[in-house]
Parts: C-alpha cells; sequence; structure tokens
C-alpha cells in the first residue's frame, strides 16, 4: 500500500508551509484554515438548476440548511433527496465549504441535495448537532413534496463528522419509528469517540504526517463532548450501538491512510452482520478527507463519483407509486 502521486504531493506542499496543527490553533483560525483549504483543492462547481438557503423552525431556534435543485428535471416526477452533514470534526465546516460537493451530488447523482448548517461546539456541544440533524431529516419528509422531492426516496450521508451524524440518525429513525431511510452515505466516518480505541490504523497514522492525527482527533473530542464519560453514549459512538438490524442500506467509504478506516470499515461489518445491505470501498492510496480535495487529489473525484452513482441508483423515482 503506497500513497498515490497527487496525495502525495499535497501532503508535501503542507509540510512545506510549515503551518501549525489544526489542534494547535485558536477555533476561529481553524475554521478559516478549512475553508481556505477548500476553496484551494475543491473540486470544480458543477451546475444546477438552483439554489437556495431556508432556516428550517425547531423548538430551540433556526437550522439553516441549502437546497439544491439539478437541472433538466422533469416538473411531473418527484426526485430523491439527499440530506447532507458536513464534515469539519463537529467545531468547524459549513455548506459553503460544502458548497461545491453539494453541487457535484446534485448534478451527478441528479437528486436534491440539503446541506445542513448544524450548530457547531465549543459554542453548542454534544448533542447540539444530533439535534439538528435529526431535525433537519424530520423536516425535509414533511417538506418533500413541496420541494419536488419524494419522501419515500430520502438518503442521508457526509463525510468524517458528518459520516458519524448520518449514522446516528439512522440509528434513531429506526428506534424512533421515525422516517423511512433510503440509503445511508458514510464516507470516512468517525464511529467510535473513545479515546482507547483499539483500532491498528488509530495508531498507525497517529502522528499526522497523513493529515489527521490523534490530537486533532482529541482536540475535536474535548471540544464536542462536555464530559469525557459522553464518548460511549451510542449516539457518540454508533458503533457500541447492540443492534444495527433494521438499519437503511449502506455505503461506507473509507482511505488507506486514514487513523479512522478501521472503525469504518468495522462499521461496515456490523452493518453486513446485522442483516443491512452495505456495499465498501476503500480508496487504499490517499487520506482522510481526500474527497473535499479531488481538486488536487485526483481519486477524490472518483470517490465523488462513486457517491453520486449510488445515490442515483437508490433515489431513481422509477418505479414509485404515482
Amino acid at each position: 500500500m503506497r500513497l498515490d502521486r497527487d496525495t502525495e504531493q499535497f501532503l508535501n506542499s503542507l509540510s512545506e508551509e510549515s503551518a501549525p496543527a489544526l489542534h494547535e490553533l485558536p477555533i476561529g483560525q481553524a475554521r478559516e484554515k478549512l475553508k481556505e483549504l477548500t476553496a484551494v483543492l475543491d473540486v470544480p462547481s458543477s451546475k444546477v438548476d438552483r439554489v437556495e438557503d431556508r432556516t428550517i423552525p425547531t423548538d430551540w431556534g433556526g437550522i439553516d440548511i441549502r437546497i439544491y435543485w439539478p437541472s433538466g428535471g422533469d416538473s411531473t416526477t418527484s426526485l430523491g433527496i439527499f440530506v447532507m452533514y458536513h464534515g469539519g470534526g463537529f467545531v468547524m465546516g459549513d455548506v459553503d465549504t460544502h458548497d461545491n460537493v453539494s453541487r457535484f451530488y446534485c448534478a451527478h447523482g441528479r437528486v436534491i441535495v440539503i446541506s445542513v448548517d448544524y450548530r457547531l461546539a465549543p459554542e453548542h456541544p454534544f448533542p447540539a448537532a444530533v439535534d439538528d440533524s435529526y431535525a433537519a431529516l424530520c423536516w425535509v419528509y414533511e417538506n418533500a413534496s413541496s420541494l419536488g422531492g419524494a419522501r419515500d426516496l430520502v438518503a442521508v450521508g457526509g463525510d468524517s463528522a458528518g459520516g458519524n451524524l448520518s449514522a446516528v440518525v439512522c440509528q434513531i429513525a429506526r428506534d424512533r419509528k421515525g422516517p423511512p431511510i433510503a440509503l445511508q452515505v458514510l464516507i470516512y466516518p468517525v464511529v467510535s469517540a473513545t479515546v482507547d480505541s483499539v483500532y491498528p490504523s488509530r495508531s498507525q497514522f497517529a502522528g499526522g504526517e497523513y493529515f489527521l492525527s490523534t490530537q486533532d482527533f482529541l482536540w475535536f473530542n474535548q471540544m464536542y463532548l462536555p464530559n469525557s464519560e459522553q464518548e460511549r453514549d451510542v449516539l457518540v459512538s454508533p458503533i457500541l450501538a447492540d443492534s444495527m438490524h433494521g438499519l437503511p442500506p449502506a455505503l461506507v467509504i473509507t482511505a488507506g491512510f486514514d487513523p479512522l478506516r478501521d472503525e469504518g470499515r468495522h462499521y461496515y461489518e456490523r452493518l453486513k452482520e446485522g442483516g443491512v445491505d452495505a456495499s465498501y470501498r476503500c480508496f487504499e492510496s490517499t487520506i482522510h478527507g481526500f474527497m473535499s480535495f479531488a481538486g488536487q487529489i485526483s481519486v477524490g473525484l472518483e470517490g465523488l463519483h462513486t457517491v453520486a452513482s449510488a445515490l442515483s441508483t437508490a433515489l431513481s423515482p422509477q418505479g414509485l407509486d404515482a
């Protein structure tokens, strides 16, 4: 297993900058650094029909969302809807850092994409992000028709922290008999928040030379979780759920040089053991976050197409009752 050339050049460029690691920065500067990285390295923008920012009302305040509609749609056909939760360790990222990714899924998957700007820690620690994520799913289900979508064709997904929220939302929906979910897309998800994790990739890639470090992980945890005991809450570490039975079909994507690789694989294996229709793809030659850096890491574009194809297949309106 070796790094591909694009990934190696990306890591070399970060090393040459000699910039502080994420966990060494004040949170405001870390957020700006992520925005700068994605602005430079993101996949080029895809053409969509229209984009609209809205705010979802809740008992605790509004949740901002951004909605994308694909071009060339048939107004008589209800489209599938992809509810997307961005990555960023629960403390960074927003609808802007994942704007081009959202446009890509919309254009190439031929689905409505709803990007959720859930509340971030440390200003809003756990369970704020979980509450927002599930509330957004419920709102989408109830309002699917007015959006031009089909409530029976709703998927959830996201990268890293967004993958965690996607897995958690699926478990909540199952346990509360909430909205049916047609597909969950878990992109290099963090599914175990426990710091004593025994996954080999956690120690193998701990130092940060492959972008994400153990210190970054601990930094995220300290801001997201008010107390360390919450690491073992299934709404934080969904892999600790007693059973995966009854969860939606899944696509799990990992990266070969990612500290989170092994837990993503383990979550996929647990889904399969629970009778879930799940598929798994590890992009062996690259790192955590590679799909957000698809402008420089070419295998990231392959990953984006993999997700778009899965969405197109799972959320096809063919066969739905009129």
